[in-house]
């Protein structure tokens, strides 16, 4: 690991320059996570506003981060003058991964930071291709309002309009806020409070699930059994020994927490089709009560305390989607390849 432009660690996918960390020249704390949004329609509009705010950070001492798609990132860079100060990540590196990997990155980032230092980030999340994509990055974009709460990050979140779709949008607006125009900064009245805004998302659809499983299990009381079948199943996929390694994991995981946490009976079903892996583990109970659940430990860095499984899951697995109905609660493991 090196130091960067804010006197920070990361590990890669930055441009890396070396600066003394500032601070405020007033000398007052900076804390409290800020989530803005900026709505542009050309490059012209977004340098023009994150440009000054990137250019303002530095100026007072705080960090400053692009973490955007080449173009923008191209685009902010010649207006910031390619100042060396200014951090750069890969957006596929960040936000083509699972979300975990951007809440553990930020995180890091701002527990480095010094008291009194802001880290200002202009980001543009990849929404990916299909559905499930979508799903979960509008869920990280209101989680993180929540999981970022006391921490001195200040995020400038940017939308393409002439690109994005309307159902990202429209998301956008929901989970951001403030919002940023050439006229200044200003509070969102579209804005939804997290918990709120995170029941309000759909699950969304896996057809595989109305069709013949490759096993189920409907009531598990011998789980190392169940763990055998389930490897000796996984063993015969053609896929990524890494990708298959992990999903078996997370199906140990959640199937743990089922048998502990939750109500008999505790029911799996696997689908292994070629290029994808789906299980879901349904039981009786009503499943975790937290909207936050799985997006950071459940106990802090003490894993001792327990609550791993969901937080794992979703960085061991492409996506968790998590449901709840008249007969109990499931959670649904996906992974893909090409």
């Amino acid at each position: 690991m090196e130091g960067n432009a804010l006197g920070l660690e990361t590990t890669g996918g930055a441009e890396r320059h070396v600066r003394p960390v500032g601070t405020a020249p007033d000398g007052c704390a900076r804390s409290g996570f800020r989530h803005d949004a900026l709505f542009y329609d050309s490059a012209e509009e977004l340098a023009a506003v994150a440009a000054p705010f990137l250019l303002k950070g530095l100026a007072a001492g705080d960090g400053a981060v692009i973490a955007a798609g080449p173009q923008a990132t191209e685009a902010l860079r010649e207006a910031v003058g390619n100042d060396p100060l200014v951090l750069v990540l890969e957006q596929q590196a960040l936000y083509r991964s699972r979300t975990p990997t951007a809440i553990t990155t930020f995180r890091g980032l701002s527990e480095q930071a010094s008291p009194g230092q802001r880290v200002r980030v202009v980001g543009e999340v990849d929404f990916g291709v299909t559905v499930a994509d979508r799903v979960e990055w509008q869920r990280y974009e209101s989680v993180i309002n929540h999981a970022f709460a006391a921490s001195p990050l200040w995020g400038l979140c940017v939308f393409d309009v002439r690109r994005l779709s309307d159902a990202v949008l429209a998301g956008a607006r929901g989970s951001h806020p403030h919002l940023v125009t050439a006229a200044g900064r200003a509070a969102n009245p579209d804005f939804v409070d997290p918990a709120t805004y995170l029941a309000g998302l759909p699950v969304p659809d896996e057809p595989l699930e109305r069709t013949p499983p490759a096993l189920a299990a409907e009531d598990i009381t011998d789980f190392i059994a169940l763990r055998r079948t389930v490897r000796r199943l996984l063993s015969a996929v053609d896929g990524p020994a890494d990708l298959i390694e992990d999903f078996l994991l997370a199906v140990d995981e959640m199937t743990s927490n089922g048998t502990r946490h939750g109500r008999r009976p505790v029911g799996l079903r696997l689908w292994t089709p070629p290029g994808k892996l789906v299980c879901t583990i349904r039981d009786a109970g009503p499943g975790p009560a937290d909207p936050f659940a799985g997006y950071g430990p459940a106990h802090g860095e003490d894993l001792s305390a327990g609550g791993m499984g969901l937080w794992l899951a979703r960085q061991l697995c492409d996506h968790v989607a998590l449901r709840r109905d008249a007969h109990g609660s499931s959670v649904r493991l996906t992974t893909g390849w090409t």
